[in-house]
């Protein structure tokens, strides 16, 4: 495994580059209303990420092996759609749950991170899986520091979404992040304490748990465009990601920004002071 450890330089590299992608979703959000198409907020946010804050769209022309180029400049994955769902011309309605999911290029790093918004008034069902979601993300941030296993991550996010009735996707997980888009190590959000890899500080990496209502089974999307995944069964999925740094003593948010949800009161405020909104 060959993880890449941040200097100075880096770190505060990756904080402007997060702040920026968490920004980018703040500006995002007073347009995720019924009737807005999920092109609309792709092409709102190109522009904003192009124009405004001088930033290149990491996903546009994005191509694994074996994956054709993603078109768009983010991510939307509507209702049971679990990930990479690409910008359509459907208009969301009332109801839905979308989650939009960035990540930008600033002077040669990458900020990533995605939220879950609700559209219109949603069911108290669909509330729970995305508050469930967002603190099972918060639990995984929680156990990061120097010493701390990768394992650990995995282990609270797990115990803590399936004790409420969820399932933990696990075909994708989280990743290091820094000058490229995907690096070592990989974040899985199950597993048991103890294991994988060591975490040290100047690491950077994301938490992204995708959890589903329903069964953890996944398949490829109706529109087989060889990037959307949905539930097998059809169940709502949320997803929220961060990226985190290993600081000497804890960790530090890099993905905060002044429109960024409220962190649950769970998180120890001795910890938050540790989490800085860059400025």
């Amino acid at each position: 495994m060959s993880i890449t450890y941040k200097d100075a330089a880096g770190i505060e590299g990756m904080r402007v580059a997060c702040r920026l992608a968490s920004e980018l979703l703040d500006f995002l959000t007073p347009f995720v209303k019924p009737g807005v198409t999920t092109n609309e907020i792709d092409r709102l946010a190109h522009d904003y990420m192009t124009q405004v804050q001088g930033t290149i769209p990491a996903t546009l022309g994005y191509q694994p092996p074996g994956y054709a180029p993603y078109p768009k400049s983010l991510c939307s994955s509507v209702n049971h759609q679990v990930c990479h769902g690409i910008p359509n011309d459907k208009p969301l309605k009332k109801g839905d749950i979308v989650n939009l999911d960035v990540t930008g290029i600033k002077d040669g790093w990458h900020g990533d991170s995605s939220r879950m918004f609700l559209v219109g008034e949603t069911s108290i069902a669909a509330k729970r899986l995305c508050q469930i979601t967002y603190e099972a993300m918060w639990q995984g941030i929680m156990r990061v520091k120097p010493g701390a296993r990768l394992g650990d991550i995995g282990f609270a996010i797990q115990t803590f979404a399936e004790k409420q009735g969820f399932s933990i996707v696990r075909e994708f997980c989280g990743h290091g992040i820094g000058a490229r888009f995907h690096e070592d190590p990989q974040v899985m959000h199950y597993g048991r304490p103890g294991t994988q890899e060591e975490l040290k500080p100047g690491m950077t990496f994301t938490i992204e748990p995708m959890i589903n209502a329903g069964k953890r089974d996944i398949k490829d999307g109706p529109e087989k465009d060889g990037w959307s995944i949905v539930t097998r069964d059809h169940s709502l999925s949320a997803q929220w990601e961060h990226t985190i740094l290993v600081t000497e003593t804890s960790y530090e948010v890099l993905t905060l920004s002044a429109g960024s949800p409220p962190i649950p009161a769970f998180v120890p405020q001795n910890k938050l002071a540790e989490v800085p909104v860059s400025a």
